[in-house]
């Protein structure tokens, strides 16, 4: 269905992640997997979705033909992308042009070469020739009712050649009535200040409606993107999260919050900017790639404070140390907990937490050096919430939050002459004056762990059947060498809703996994809402 937009035409969020964001290496997009992220993209409120080449692969097809039928688009136009006509022959004839007319997209973007030498070595024709195929081809698009975008392939390198061919293609297409001619940063070789300076010749000396398209392979696709917005650039193609072939593509999500931001531009719908972090991190777990924790304005990182220089500043006033806001965009401003941490940043974490310090410094100063003290020995807070907030709350009540005593626990690991292995592990422990003594096989001798402890456990606490083990780090810590190494593990729980970690740290990796454990099984009965046992 075709999308009414509150905004007007006077700027363009123009989302590529379909096509050109689907040729990075390691996503491999099903049709579902294409209809998802389309939604997700609509319900950020982008002005146009390419949705990749029909006619070119069964899959693209069948993605057009059941968006139109499936997505109800609120706020995009879905966009067919193609090529110009083969050279000898005419538009109306060429199968593939025919195929974006068929595909029912109302707007479709062309590929046009733009540098002289593409044109003679991979079109094998004249640039004559190459001319009349974008001026033709936009010509019959237009006459069938359809709005067109060009894209001009590598043309800064082609203006680098050739100016005047250059320009000469995007004078073609523009007086052959595409709505908007994009100049392709193709190799992603140019920087920010040489993108300017071409996009505002070639706006002067054409008076065509210029779009910008970044490849990131120097990096600074965004700032080349933004620099053609400031030399009159009025269409900006992105990827979600940067995705794309090598190393990808201006990153939808800095270019819009920078327009809207910093540039104070109104491109997406009212409200809609703070839902960015959410879509980030749903299109990332579309294409199954974890989100980036360092990306600008989204990950999670974004926001997270350390030093304890800087906690100090936040806690007089956030926007000493934050460039925006974090909630303008749908994330959260985190405190880090490691051993810069100082008084502020404790205070400003209990806080996050939700555990009232009362403003006693002593217990403050007792968190600081206990927090250093454990990280000296090799624990770290900064990516163990949970653990911390145990640790904060034992302090606040002069002891640690108690469900279950551990008496003792052992696991086994038995070589069999036949090559495989058995584990088994047992654990012996006290929970509401019960003592219980549990045994069971896992697939190595954490899991036994793992399964032996809930096994004694879910009998007084069944809230632990709803808990899973997601994610399972091992290190060896630097400054000690082989089998007498000390070992950290961090263990990712989730209980459905929501996640948490824990750390352990032992000179062996059972020790250090069943202190990981006991954490993590301790935090989520305190999640679940379940008084301490007496």
């Amino acid at each position: 269905m075709t999308a009414t937009s509150e905004l007007d035409d006077s700027f363009h969020v123009f989302d590529t992640t379909l096509r050109d964001g689907a040729q990075r290496e390691g996503i491999n997009l099903t049709v579902a997997d294409k209809l998802a992220i389309a939604r997700h993209l609509d319900d950020f409120g982008v002005g146009f979705i390419e949705g990749g080449w029909p006619g070119a692969n069964p899959r693209d097809t069948e993605f057009f033909a059941r968006a139109q039928q499936e997505i109800d688009f609120r706020h995009a136009q879905l966009v067919a992308f193609g090529a110009t006509r083969r050279a000898g022959t005419t538009a109306d004839q060429d199968p593939q042009v025919r195929a974006l007319l068929e595909s029912g997209a109302q707007v479709i973007t062309l590929v046009a070469k733009s540098h002289d030498r593409h044109v003679e070595l991979a079109l094998r024709t004249t640039l004559d020739e190459n001319l009349a195929m974008v001026g033709d081809t936009v010509s019959f698009l237009k006459e069938q009712g359809r709005r067109v975008f060009i894209d001009c392939e590598h043309f800064f390198d082609g203006y680098r050649a050739n100016p005047e061919y250059a320009k000469a293609v995007v004078r073609t297409a523009s007086e052959a009535g595409a709505d908007v001619v994009v100049l392709c940063d193709t190799n992603g070789g140019m920087l920010p200040a040489q993108i300017q300076a071409v996009v505002s010749t070639v706006l002067a000396d054409t008076g065509a409606r210029l779009g910008i398209h970044a490849q990131d392979d120097t990096g600074c696709a965004v700032a080349n993107t933004l620099a053609a917005v400031d030399a009159g650039a009025t269409h900006v193609q992105c990827t979600a999260n940067g995705y794309g072939e090598r190393v990808g593509n201006a990153n939808l999500f800095p270019v819009v919050a920078a327009l809207e931001l910093k540039y104070g531009k109104k491109v997406l719908p009212e409200g809609h900017l703070r839902e960015m972090t959410r879509i980030s991190h749903a299109i990332a777990e579309v294409v199954n790639l974890t989100p980036s924790t360092h990306q600008p304005y989204v990950g999670l990182s974004a926001f997270a404070h350390k030093a304890g220089l800087h906690a100090s500043a936040i806690k007089v006033d956030p926007d000493l140390y934050q460039h925006i806001d974090p909630e303008l965009v749908g994330n959260t401003m985190r405190m880090l907990v490691s051993d810069m941490a100082g008084r502020a940043s404790i205070e400003l974490k209990g806080k996050e937490l939700g555990v009232d310090l009362g403003g006693d410094r002593e217990l403050v100063g007792r968190v600081v050096e206990r927090v250093k003290e454990r990280e000296l020995k090799g624990y770290t807070y900064e990516a163990a919430d949970a653990s911390f907030e145990l640790l904060l709350r034992a302090e606040v009540q002069g002891g640690p939050l108690r469900y279950f005593e551990v008496e003792s626990w052992r696991a086994i690991v038995e070589d069999r002459p036949d090559g495989s292995h058995a584990n088994e592990a047992t654990v012996k422990l006290w929970a509401k004056g019960e003592r219980i003594v549990a045994t069971a096989e896992g697939n190595g001798p954490v899991h036994a762990l793992d399964r032996s402890l809930r096994v004694g456990l879910e009998k007084i606490y069944p809230q632990l059947a709803k808990l899973e083990l997601v994610d399972y780090k091992v290190r060896i810590l630097e400054g000690k060498h082989g089998t007498n190494s000390t070992t950290r593990v961090l263990i990712s729980t989730s209980d459905g809703t929501g996640e948490w970690s824990t750390v352990g740290v032992a000179d062996n990796v059972i020790a250090a996994s069943w202190q990981a454990l006991e954490d993590a099984y301790t935090y989520g009965l305190l999640r679940a809402g379940v008084a301490p046992a007496e």
